[in-house]
């Protein structure tokens, strides 16, 4: 009894296979089903930091992301607040950088311990932003005035999402 007269071996059962995912991920993607530009979750480990060419606390900012173990690439940009605003940031809250992290914006001088409740908890906002330059925050020298108050940023009015 002749069960097929073709024989389907591990290698081409495997390209058929993964043949049909990337089909059906270039399917999905150009029809939106699936979004290729969806990130997979990040590490700790990844930051992408856009900054003004000009701006010195950016890369003190980046030292300290980096001292404490985060793996930081610096970019420099001359559009940060088109950037801000393609986040949500208002006009008036906007942050003297914005770091991508994993798969949210963070916008300015934020402590890590913040950075990492965020990526824990994994909120549904776009992100978060400290406004400004405040002295005493990270990368920035001097003393803090106070408290500050770090906002999430997304649809609606922002609320405050901690304080430091």
């Amino acid at each position: 009894m002749e069960l097929s007269k073709y024989t389907l071996n591990r290698r081409a059962l495997l390209t058929v296979l993964l043949s049909g995912a990337g089909g059906l991920a270039l399917i999905g993607g150009l029809t939106g089903v699936i979004p290729l530009s969806a990130e997979p979750a990040l590490t700790r480990e990844d930051v992408t930091l856009y900054k003004n060419p000009q701006c010195g606390c950016s890369e003190g900012y980046a030292d300290y992301l980096r001292q404490s173990g985060f793996k930081v690439k610096a970019i420099s940009t001359n559009d940060l607040t088109v950037m801000g605003q393609k986040y949500g940031i208002a006009d008036d809250m906007q942050p003297c950088h914005i770091s991508l992290i994993g798969g949210y914006a963070v916008g300015g001088h934020i402590p890590f311990e913040i950075i990492d409740r965020l990526l824990s908890e994994k909120p549904q906002i776009v992100g978060i932003t400290l406004p400004g330059m405040p002295e005493g925050t990270p990368g920035m020298p001097g003393n803090k005035p106070g408290p500050l108050e770090i906002y999430e940023i997304g649809e609606g009015q922002p609320k405050i999402y901690a304080t430091i």
